[in-house]
């Protein structure tokens, strides 16, 4: 008789290898008993450590914990009472809720701010660069900006005309607009740091007999400028007499040509476009004034808008990386200056700024701060 076997299927997998075996008859299965645990030594006995050594261990968890609360209270200190972070100020000016930037220019200063009167009527010239510059830091594109035309007088309300003629207010103007102390204390104008220097100059057509040295050459002259500009104040002190005021620059230059004045006067980066446009019928004169016009973004009263526009302005002028600036005098004042010699059109280089009050964090890299004045 022929003995039996019965077969047992081995799992797969490693465990196969092992569990898989023929089983002889009579064989009992069933769970294999777990060992019975012998007993188990003590541990040896571990040394107390010193009191020295417990000195230090607890010296040392004692500095940890005064580090961390001191950490604690500063950054609580810090958010509480520190300056605010870029984004709070972005918050605080109200740039989050706007889809689009209004920005008041000039229309009529070639080199400066030009309005083109063909295509799409851009705007171009060294002021409109400067104000892509700080729309970029503030977080609009160039197709989320708008460039509206303002005039002088209306740069401290900050008040310019929309396509259809009707006055709308912008968030900034850049606007050849000088910093002066009357400006200052007006509650409606909040200047930022100067972004451009230059002085006030005379322009005459090439036929003015002789030179003109000073404002005080003026006298009994037909003088034409802006409107509630800084050059009338000048020439009124000077000579006692009042300039005729004009809205546009542009509109004095063309009365100049025509022969209803003698001559026009503001800054000289203004003129300088009008003079290198001529083809030689009007003339630069330097005038020798110690005083400095600062031109300057006006904010209005947003100090939040003003702190960030000034952080643009600082990181411009203290990144060596940062060349939009010297892109713009490059691109828009440098080809005037062969126009206007011996003319101090502009300072080629971008006046001191101050870094504002914003909170940086660790991560962020630190640009230099240089000492300068900005008055």
């Amino acid at each position: 008789m022929t003995e039996e076997h019965e077969d047992v299927a081995a799992p797969s997998g490693k465990a196969g290898l092992f569990a898989g075996k023929l089983r002889r008859p009579g064989e009992k299965t069933g769970p294999v008993p777990d060992p019975v645990p012998g007993p188990v030594p003590d541990p040896a006995p571990q040394p107390e450590p010193s009191p020295v050594k417990r000195f230090r261990i607890f010296r040392l968890v004692g500095w940890v914990a005064l580090v961390m609360a001191a950490v604690v209270v500063g950054t609580s200190i810090l958010l509480a009472n520190g300056p605010p972070t870029e984004a709070e100020l972005r918050e605080r000016a109200g740039l989050f809720s706007k889809d689009r930037l209004r920005i008041g220019v000039k229309s009529d200063t070639p080199g400066i701010s030009l309005q083109e009167k063909t295509g799409r009527r851009a705007f171009k010239g060294f002021d409109i660069q400067i104000a892509y510059m700080i729309a970029a830091d503030l977080g609009f594109s160039p197709d989320k900006i708008d460039f509206l035309s303002i005039e002088t007088e209306d740069r401290a309300r900050m008040q310019a005309k929309d396509d259809q003629g009707r006055f709308v207010k912008v968030d900034l103007v850049v606007a050849t607009f000088s910093v002066t102390p009357d400006r200052q204390k007006d509650a409606a104008v909040g200047f930022s740091t100067p972004y451009l220097y230059t002085e006030q100059s005379v322009v005459t057509r090439s036929d003015y007999p002789g030179k003109i040295t000073s404002l005080v050459d003026l006298e009994g002259k037909r003088v034409c400028t802006l409107g509630t500009s800084t050059s009338a104040i000048e020439l009124e002190k000077a000579t006692g007499a009042k300039a005729t005021a004009r809205n546009l620059i542009s509109d004095c230059i063309a009365d100049l040509k025509a022969g209803t004045f003698d001559a026009v006067t503001t800054d000289a980066a203004i003129l300088a476009g009008f003079v290198a446009e001529s083809g030689g019928k009007l003339v630069h004169h330097d005038i020798a004034l110690e005083k400095t016009e600062m031109w300057a973004v006006n904010t209005g009263p947003n100090k939040a808008l003003r702190d960030l526009v000034d952080l643009a302005l600082y990181r411009s002028y203290a990144d060596p990386q940062d060349q939009r600036w010297e892109q713009a005098y490059q691109m828009y004042i440098d080809p005037l200056l062969a126009a206007n010699p011996g003319i101090n059109v502009a300072q080629a280089q971008q006046p001191c700024a101050l870094p504002p009050a914003v909170r940086r964090w660790p991560w962020e890299r630190t640009l230099p701060v240089q000492e300068c004045s900005t008055s």
